[in-house]
């Protein structure tokens, strides 16, 4: 093989991720699979997608080798193919914050209006959870949480929130958390517990990034 058709051929698998990523739906999938292994069905219901549509993204991801699939039954079920996906959805998220000026209007615009307050950082988190200072909530969906949740964590669904706010302490502090440093669950579950009188405040980051600094996982869901 000549350098140039080597060189050729090497930026030509560069461009097979790339392309795998051009799509807001597909980053959106990878984001939902970063919470854990989902079926198809569940999938299609986050991203707001028909269950065709959304298989039809999931292959392209499969045929990029970015997530893996297996049946179960009837449904077939998928996940991230290996940490190093999060760590380049990652990268590009970093990458769009660094150079585009309209992603800092976006967050500036929409999370200033939706949270007042500087959010918790995971180390402090931690350090509040142990000495049991604060309420872990996990405002994600159920099964969410039973992939995967902050140990400690209380699953309390967005959905569920205003149905279940008196089980919730109103003495302590409360820090609710979702998927990511983007995902609006948490933003209005700190505004509808702020209106009603709780102490609250959301993570900074999500159950991804709490997961990949090593930090305490637990999976199932609550007794």
């Amino acid at each position: 093989m000549r350098a140039r058709d080597f060189k050729d051929a090497v930026f030509d698998q560069f461009a097979r991720i790339a392309s795998a990523f051009a799509s807001p739906k597909r980053i959106e999938l990878i984001d939902l699979l970063a919470q854990g292994e989902r079926h198809v069905e569940a999938l299609a219901g986050q991203a707001g997608l028909t269950v065709a549509n959304t298989s039809r993204h999931l292959q392209i991801l499969k045929a990029a080798n970015l997530v893996a699939a297996q049946k179960n039954g009837l449904q077939v079920f998928y996940r991230l193919a290996d940490p190093m996906v999060l760590k380049g959805y990652r990268a590009l998220q970093q990458l769009a914050e660094g150079r585009l000026a309209e992603m800092g209007r976006l967050v500036d615009d929409y999370f200033s209006n939706a949270d007042g307050l500087e959010p918790v950082e995971s180390a402090e988190l931690l350090r509040r959870a142990r000495s049991r200072d604060v309420v872990v909530i996990d405002v994600r969906p159920a099964e969410e949480y039973g992939a995967g949740h902050i140990a400690g964590a209380l699953s309390v669904p967005l959905a569920q929130l205003e149905h279940r706010l008196r089980r919730l302490p109103s003495g302590k502090r409360i820090v609710a958390y979702c998927r990511g440093p983007y995902c609006v669950l948490s933003y209005e579950a700190v505004a509808m517990l702020r209106a009603r009188g709780f102490k609250v405040r959301r993570l900074e980051d999500g159950l991804p990034e709490w997961r990949a600094a090593g930090l305490p996982v637990e999976v199932g869901l609550q007794p």
